[in-house]
């Protein structure tokens, strides 16, 4: 035996001599045939004794060379962060800049369809307690109680919080041999690349050799001997099909067929089932990968707040004037809470460390418009003195080429497009090879890096650029026209109510940047960048009146949020003024039986959801015990941790509130509500609430709410579908009756069900 497995040591080494030239081409396969069966013997009896590091040490040693070779050419391409510039000669290191992102574990799947700017705006305020953060390098990981492994995680998060980032470390972090070393090849594949292969016919193993051209020496069954992960970054840019319910199945690497039937094989299971997937995807278009091929969901909420701070002191070396830029940016809530997405981080220090670093006289941008024009500027002086090697800007040129841009930015928007082909750019008159040179403003992608030339894809640093280049279009066009330049009011009155229209949002911050270029400091800035511009007849004050009669309308304040930075982006603060004034003369304890209007309603939302402090509770009997302040202030109760609203007179009519709160919240934990008259018509409607995956309460106080014997029925089902997050529930002076009793013990015997206390 010892002789035997001397023997196989041997064998194994890195170090036996193989084939030489001269002998024969079959004992050459044979060689390789037996080392090949003596590895899977080894590898086998090793995880049968438990030695999987052991086995995993040994995998790595004998795998061929083309795996450092791998390790290598990815280590090239990952180790240096270009943040929205395609020029290698401005690119950083990721390591000196990358600065740990905030992934939570967990989620689902759903589409989220409301604008991401409202995403980012109700996730800005979630103290990192809430919920359980995870490291990028550790998606693949089971939790603890979790016996099911980890094939295929699905990263979501909005429009440049870091995903492809992330991507981009776990990739670094592999391949100079820090992490997941268990895993023997990693393959990224981002959909705007395989994007260009739409109409191909290909095996994977040729899509594989074609992209990664090191592992040609790799067989058919190495692929499946081997750990190995695919990366499909970008899923919302994906122009594949992906029919999973009608595409062929395919189980062979060696079978060609299209790619996104390669693909959609590959996360069924059906190719390579023990590989790892990888999928990265804005939360819109998550949906297209159905939920029973995902095990994992994370989301990506990009920085939290000393997050924020940490970017700009890697980012600025000179330390004072980054205390500087934080101090400003924390000086405006709306930038503030921008600066979650790394990307914005990027342009607002772009633009900052410029203008506070070499004390230009400009008024340094509070809002979000100015800002953006700001970085427009810079790109547009920075591409005149590298390119053209003059500090004089040709405005006629600048505007015509920004114009172009604009319209791209605008027509691809309507289309809901982030991504663009050459063809999409001369539709719009732009010159491919001049497009190249806005590299802060377009990024150009070209497949230099597989030394393949399929083609170019672009796209614009983030969506909200996108957004604004698309309003600044709009904007230049409309006033650009003799015939409707003295109606220039009635237009932006037109954008507003098409914006409120919008139950999903997405035209909410294009309004914003549209409104804010309207105001006069906006128009002098654009005329030191593009040809004079006739100035505008319309009376500012009329578009602030006719914004604010909006809000007066307008029966929800969620939706009128965006109405206020609307007014923040044309420096009215009045209504905000007004109720903060209102505030500090009754004090918050004092509020009680206040009568309100419904725009002061609105006003007093947004100032509490925009105030420095975190919301932990939330407590009705501070303003009015009544069910109308309740429905005013519902997004506020959103945004908070817990909720005290016992004691205030709610009925039926307030529990469809806030099932719809519980539905589309995982924010909120504690929920008391004590001593209302809910009855079972308003717990049968907080139930449909109770039973949603998103909801996540933990304790639910119900004492003396008039509860019988059907609201105990719908309440023991909310708690079958959803029974994982609620630990504590008080039923106390209720009349369950026997039955309902029965229904809450069968639902305490279910193992899925996490309820510690129960009253």
């Amino acid at each position: 035996m010892k002789k035997e497995l001397k023997g196989f040591k041997r064998l194994l080494s890195p170090d036996y001599p193989t084939c030489s030239e001269r002998e024969q081409e079959d004992d050459c396969e044979t060689q390789d045939r037996v080392k090949e069966g003596i590895l899977k013997i080894t590898l086998h009896v090793l995880r049968e004794m438990n030695q999987t590091d052991l086995a995993n040490t040994l995998q790595t040693k004998c795998a061929p060379v083309c795996q450092q070779k791998l390790k290598s050419r990815l280590k090239e391409k990952c180790q240096r962060i270009n943040e929205g510039i395609s020029n290698q000669v401005s690119s950083t290191l990721l390591n000196e800049i990358y600065t740990e992102l905030y992934i939570t574990e967990g989620g689902i799947g759903e589409v989220n369809n409301e604008h991401e700017v409202r995403q980012i705006e109700k996730t800005s305020r979630r103290p990192d307690t809430q919920e359980t953060p995870i490291k990028c390098n550790d998606i693949f990981k089971a939790s603890p109680g979790q016996n099911k492994p980890i094939r295929t995680v699905l990263t979501k998060g909005v429009a440049g919080i870091g995903k492809t980032v992330s991507v981009q470390k776990f990739i670094l972090d592999w391949a100079v041999g820090n992490n997941n070393q268990d895993v023997h090849y990693i393959f990224p594949l981002p959909f705007r690349e395989l994007n260009l292969m739409k109409e191909t016919n290909i095996s994977l193993m040729e899509l594989l050799h074609l992209f990664f051209k090191d592992t040609k020496e790799l067989r058919p069954t190495d692929y499946e001997d081997y750990k190995i992960l695919f990366i499909f970054d970008g899923l919302d840019e994906c122009r594949l099909p992906l029919d999973f319910a009608k595409n062929l199945n395919l189980f062979h690497v060696t079978e060609s067929a299209s790619v996104d039937v390669l693909l959609t094989n590959l996360i069924k299971g059906n190719l390579l089932p023990s590989a790892l997937i990888w999928i990265t995807s804005r939360p819109a278009a998550t949906n297209q990968i159905p939920s029973d091929y995902v095990d994992q969901v994370t989301e990506v909420r990009g920085f939290n707040d000393p997050q924020k701070d940490d970017y700009f002191k890697k980012k600025i070396h000179d330390q004072s004037l980054a205390k500087r830029i934080i101090s400003h940016m924390k000086s405006s809530r709306s930038l503030y809470i921008m600066c979650h997405i790394p990307v914005f981080c990027w342009i607002s220090a772009t633009v900052l460390q410029r203008m506070l670093g070499e004390s230009e006289s400009a008024e340094i941008p509070k809002t979000l418009t100015q800002m953006f024009t700001h970085f427009l500027i810079f790109q547009t002086k920075l591409k005149t003195e590298k390119y053209d090697g003059t500090c004089e800007v040709d405005f006629q040129l600048t505007q015509n080429n920004i114009l172009s841009l604009g319209k791209l930015a605008f027509e691809q928007l309507e289309k809901g497009n982030l991504i663009f082909y050459e063809e999409d750019l001369r539709e719009c008159g732009i010159d491919v090879r001049e497009a190249s040179v806005y590299s802060g403003i377009c990024t150009q992608i070209f497949r230099e890096d597989f030394e393949l030339y399929l083609g170019k894809v672009y796209s614009f640093v983030h969506l909200s650029i996108q957004e604004f280049l698309a309003a600044l279009f709009k904007f230049i066009s409309f006033i650009g026209n003799k015939e409707h330049n003295s109606k220039i009011t009635e237009f932006l009155k037109s954008e507003v109510n098409r914006a409120i229209q919008s139950e999903s949002g997405h035209l909410d911050l294009f309004l914003r940047f549209l409104l804010g270029l309207s105001s006069v400091s906006s128009q002098a800035l654009l005329r030191s960048l593009m040809a004079q511009t006739e100035s505008i007849s319309s009376s500012q004050k009329e578009i602030v009146e006719y914004i604010k009669m909006k809000i007066r309308e307008n029966s929800s304040p969620e939706k009128c949020i965006n109405l206020f930075h609307c007014l923040n982006e044309l420096n009215d603060h009045s209504l905000v003024q007004e109720v903060q004034t209102y505030l500090s003369k009754t004090g918050a304890s004092r509020l009680s039986g206040a009568l309100l209007s419904p725009c002061q309603w609105s006003a007093l939302v947004f100032v509490l959801l925009n105030s420095d402090e975190d919301l932990e509770e939330f407590n009705l009997s501070k303003y009015d015990q009544s069910e109308e302040c309740l429905l005013q202030l519902l997004p506020v109760l959103k945004a908070s941790r817990k909720a005290d609203l016992s004691d205030c007179g709610l009925t039926e009519k307030s529990c469809l509130a806030l099932a719809s709160a519980l539905s589309s919240s995982a924010r909120l934990r504690e929920l008391n509500l004590n001593n209302n008259n809910i009855e079972d018509s308003g717990q049968k409607l907080l139930s449909t609430g109770l039973k949603n995956p998103q909801c996540k309460l933990e304790t639910l106080k119900l004492s003396g709410c008039l509860i019988k014997e059907e609201g105990c029925y719908a309440l023991a089902s909310a708690l079958r579908l959803n029974p994982s997050h609620l630990r504590e529930l008080d039923l106390n002076w209720n009349k369950p009756g026997d039955t309902g009793a029965k229904l809450l013990s069968v639902v305490l015997k279910d193992p899925h069900c996490k309820l510690e206390k129960l009253q």
